[in-house]
């Protein structure tokens, strides 16, 4: 095997450069759950402390915020993964006219502005006399969720050996054998990447769920409705990082999961 060559100075400057813009600013807010002044970000820190963690516990409408966003994350996971294996496998599976212009469809709502996702779910929502609910966040956010599910399962379905489902119907499988013996080992890894790369998106978004939510709100809706009162600052800080480092978790493992099949894949060619 041919081992790749090693990467110039330039390029190594470039990836570090892009890396500490992007991460400097995470670091900047963890800096900033520690400072003991609560108007007014200073530098360097007048001290540490750690009583802003104790006073965001003690947030009540910080955990009603909490529990309601894992609660949409996780029912729009759900409604994605069922929603974006089954419309991957149409797609594969059939052949249809206009079956390439459903997969574009299907995809349009990650590649559109979430402003724009917004007012066209906030106008249907009040074109059918709908009230705001649990549900209707769930909606909103099942339309981005059911994407990343669909991208996932649709690509793995495609490196998918056909001959792999003939064989099975050949030995007399019906299809739900065939889905439970065949398809699923071979999709399995996608559809966990997918999913939480679902309940990632679904947790910390922001955009549609301001059009979405009416009166309730969800834990990136209560930072942001924070951000005007400058004596919760420290607080808001600690959420924010409590958010970001909920999010780390699913897409470093969904990431390592494509990672690993990809490698798998390797050694089998």
């Amino acid at each position: 095997m041919r081992s790749n060559p090693e990467a110039s100075w330039g390029l190594k400057l470039a990836a570090l450069g892009g890396l500490l813009f992007l991460h400097v600013p995470i670091l900047i807010i963890f800096l900033y759950t520690l400072t003991p002044d609560e108007t007014t970000y200073t530098f360097p820190l007048p001290g540490i402390t750690f009583k802003w963690f104790g006073v965001a516990w003690q947030r009540e409408d910080l955990w009603r915020a909490l529990t309601l966003s894992f609660q949409v994350a996780a029912v729009a996971t759900v409604a994605a993964l069922i929603l974006g294996t089954l419309a991957a496998a149409a797609v594969y599976r059939s052949n249809f006219f206009g079956r390439e212009a459903i997969s574009f469809l299907l995809i349009l709502p990650i590649a559109l502005p979430g402003i724009v996702t917004g007012i066209a779910l906030r106008t249907a929502i009040g074109g059918f006399d709908i009230p705001f609910s649990f549900w209707t966040i769930v909606i909103g956010h099942a339309t981005f969720c059911v994407v990343v599910v669909y991208n996932n399962v649709l690509a793995r379905f495609r490196r998918m050996q056909g001959s792999q489902i003939e064989a099975s119907m050949d030995l007399g499988a019906n299809s739900i054998q065939t889905f439970r013996y065949v398809i699923l080992p071979n999709i399995a890894t996608a559809l966990l990447a997918g999913g939480m790369l679902s309940f990632a998106l679904s947790f910390d978004e922001v955009i549609v769920t301001t059009f979405t939510a009416g009166q309730q709100s969800t834990l990136p809706i209560w930072i942001f409705s924070q951000l005007v009162r400058p004596r919760d600052r420290p607080v808001t800080n600690v959420v924010a990082m409590f958010v970001m480092l909920i999010t780390f978790v699913p897409i470093f493992l969904a990431q390592r999961l494509s990672a690993q099949n990809s490698d798998t894949e390797g050694e089998t060619k």
